[in-house]
């Protein structure tokens, strides 16, 4: 029914929350379920300039947010004249993750839902994807300074809009997503609605298996240590090397292509994109940035001792991090 939907809020109740708001249905459905929840958060909200409705709707959200006793974050965003989605999502991310940086939140909560998980599932399908790409969307995300929480996401759009219109609560309707020239609007209106209008409930329960299988998988390794661009882990399934590889650099900013994949699985030392280096040695792995510093012999010789492959040697010289601090390494070799 359209009135009981429930979010998870354990992990909401007691903290700082931050909500990236844009007054439509998906938002405005999360406000609503988080005020009837008793949960403390604040708005924030980007006026990207491109509608005349979006100065309307930043007053609403204003409007909403003294209502309710709410603190309403805004911000104009500047003209991006190509590469729009792309942009704008970077601008978005910034100016949230600078409101949770000086302001202390300690969550960040978006409206995603299960039509924008199919949405991203299908655009990363007709690419060529594994698991963990086809699953890019995840309920919780644990980031450097806060946790990225999505709690709408076993619920489609048709549910959170049934939510609104049964309890009269405003919303603003967004025409620019009726444009087809936007990747995801084209899989939106061409796949994905269709698909979940007929199963819904199949949909959201596949998506749950995917989840548990994703852990599964990436149980294959674990991140011994890290130190800025520094990462060394242990395989515990070899054929999981390029994927260990992929989801590391994936957090440190860089997006291996298919070929840059397989060559990691079938290397035991790679410079990608004369950025990174790979390496491996017995069931561990590697990874840093690709530097060139002349080293003295001391530590050449401890790392060597210590079977540190070479060409991640500079980076860890550079960042003082010497071999006797990595925590894989038997006694004998310290």
């Amino acid at each position: 029914m359209p009135h009981t939907l429930k979010l998870p809020t354990s992990y909401l109740k007691g903290k700082k929350n931050l909500l990236a708001f844009s007054a439509g249905i998906d938002s405005s459905a999360l406000f609503f379920l988080l005020l009837e929840e008793e949960i403390a958060f604040d708005i924030a909200i980007v006026d990207y300039g491109l509608r005349q409705e979006s100065q309307q709707e930043v007053a609403h959200a204003k409007a909403l947010a003294r209502k309710h006793k709410r603190f309403c974050h805004h911000i104009k965003a500047p003209h991006f004249p190509t590469h729009f989605e792309e942009k704008a999502r970077q601008f978005r991310y910034e100016f949230f993750e600078s409101l949770i940086l000086i302001e202390g939140y300690d969550t960040l909560l978006t409206a995603h839902q299960l039509n924008d998980q199919l949405e991203w599932f299908l655009m990363r399908l007709s690419k060529g994807a594994g698991v963990s790409e086809l699953l890019g969307i995840e309920p919780m995300s644990k980031k450097e300074h806060y946790t990225l929480l999505r709690p709408l996401l076993s619920y489609p759009k048709e549910a959170l809009l049934a939510y609104l219109q049964h309890h009269h609560h405003p919303y603003f309707e967004d025409e620019s997503n009726l444009n087809t020239d936007f990747e995801r609007n084209h899989f939106r209106h061409h796949f994905s609605n269709a698909l979940l209008q007929a199963y819904p409930e199949g949909i959201a329960r596949s998506f749950k298996y995917l989840r548990k299988d994703k852990a599964l998988i990436e149980s294959g390794y674990t991140t011994l240590y890290q130190k800025d661009a520094f990462v060394l882990i242990e395989l515990t399934s070899p054929t999981l090397k390029a994927k260990a590889v992929d989801m590391t650099l994936k957090k440190l900013g860089y997006l291996l292509s298919a070929s840059q994949r397989t060559l990691i699985q079938e290397s035991q030392s790679v410079v990608i994109g004369g950025v990174w280096v790979v390496e491996q040695y017995e069931q561990f792995l590697y990874i840093s940035p690709y530097h060139q510093t002349p080293m003295p012999k001391a530590f050449k010789e401890a790392c060597r001792v210590a079977h540190i492959p070479p060409k991640v040697r500079p980076y860890l010289y550079e960042k003082s991090i010497h071999p006797s601090q990595l925590p894989h390494l038997k006694e004998e070799d310290r």
